[in-house]
């Protein structure tokens, strides 16, 4: 049941509950109005973010409870919509707020539940409001900023938060109130190489024999590295990379989030945009990376082994998804979150933008000076961490 948060002459404002009551043909054509074909993210898209609901994924029972804001005309037609989630804790946002919480509530107050406007365990850069072609943006995000301020005064919700944001939306919200946050990410930037060799050869020498060095040794250990893709990846390939993954998100977060209804979801819907790369022992698998296709973008999303292979965590992550984007013409890889080891392969730093709507006035204040701090700390260190990117100087 769609709840009504504002209403004028032009337009209303809902909020709704699954993406099946958005509808995959509207939300589409929010998508494609808002990303050129080379941009369209696979994460924004409707199988994506259904497959998470429908796979009891995102859901109540695991603290990620969708409330989706739709923006529709005086018609019922939808003008624009932001993935908008209630959140009982903040697991799987990878825009760390943990402090703020504890803060918040040794003061007496309770963090949760928030909202979180993000791309459900995925630290992906993409537009969180997708707006129809000839929808003024600053309009929409003005009532989406206002809605979201609405289910604060109207519920005991403490904050409203959106991750991974473009600039252009950051400043959007920004412009409503919201404080804004900065934080980076590694990408690795395709300059045209016609081959991993002529990546290579950009890098100084010693860059360059480190990651020789490190793919020796990845394929020293006897196994066949097998890039699958689309349709020729199997429901048997994705029995063992579930395998890879629960072992590794187990030993990692405590809890992994996704389950394996959810692969299966993804599979049967958005094969084309999946690159799964596994490497056999024989015919047994024993490790895998998962990486989605965009646009001119891929994105490494999880690995895991199930045995014990120096550099192979590196070959499969980084160096066979780095070949993979320069035999497509793919311009960017994007590896998920953290790693400053990242930037010993290529991979160099990115700004992230966040946006937070803080309701309680002091609080909101203490967190306002923090972001300032921050911020100033973040230019200066990715500054710094430019500096160590293994380019030949002049280059990258």
């Amino acid at each position: 049941m769609a709840e009504t948060m504002s209403e004028t002459s032009d337009y209303q404002l809902h909020v709704v509950h699954s993406m099946r009551e958005i509808g995959e043909a509207a939300w589409t054509a929010c998508l494609e109005d808002t990303l050129s074909p080379r941009k369209l993210n696979p994460f924004l898209s409707f199988a994506f973010l259904d497959a998470l609901e429908r796979a009891g994924c995102a859901c109540e029972e695991t603290g990620w409870m969708p409330h989706h804001l739709v923006l529709r005309d005086g018609e019922g037609s939808v003008l624009a919509a932001l993935p908008l989630y209630l959140k009982s804790h903040s697991q799987g946002e990878y825009v760390f707020d943990h402090g703020w919480a504890d803060a918040l509530e040794r003061a007496g107050g309770q963090y949760y539940p928030k909202l979180q406007s993000a791309i459900p365990f995925t630290p992906v850069n993409a537009p969180k409001m997708l707006t129809r072609k000839g929808v003024n943006e600053a309009v929409a995000a003005a009532a989406m900023a206002s809605g979201m301020k609405q289910l604060c005064e109207r519920y005991p919700i403490s904050s409203a938060h959106l991750t991974f944001l473009p600039e252009a939306q950051k400043d959007e919200f920004e412009a409503q109130g919201f404080l804004v946050r900065r934080d980076q990410q590694f990408h690795w930037i395709n300059e045209d190489y016609e081959s991993f060799d002529d990546f290579l050869a950009q890098l100084s020498s010693r860059k360059r024999k480190n990651i020789r060095k490190e793919r020796k040794t990845a394929h020293s250990h006897g196994l066949t590295i097998s890039p699958k893709h689309g349709d020729a990846i199997s429901e048997e390939d994705w029995d063992a990379f579930f395998d890879f993954y629960m072992d590794t998100g187990s030993r990692k977060w405590g809890r992994p989030y996704l389950n394996r209804e959810f692969f299966s979801m993804i599979a049967e819907t958005m094969a084309d945009k999946i690159l799964l790369v596994l490497a056999y022992d024989g015919d047994v698998a024993v490790a895998g990376a998962l990486n989605f296709i965009g646009g001119d973008t891929l994105y490494g999303r999880y690995w895991g082994t199930i045995g014990d292979y120096p550099c192979l965590h590196f070959e499969l992550c980084y160096h066979q998804a780095i070949e993979w984007a320069i035999a497509h013409n793919l311009m960017c890889v994007e590896a998920g979150a953290q790693g400053e080891h990242k930037i010993a392969r290529g991979y160099v730093p990115q700004t992230t933008w966040s946006a937070h709507w803080i309701d309680h006035p002091a609080f909101r204040e203490a967190i306002e000076d923090y972001l300032n701090r921050e911020r100033r700390a973040a230019e200066a260190e990715q500054e710094f961490l430019t500096t160590l990117t293994p380019f030949k100087k002049g280059d990258g």
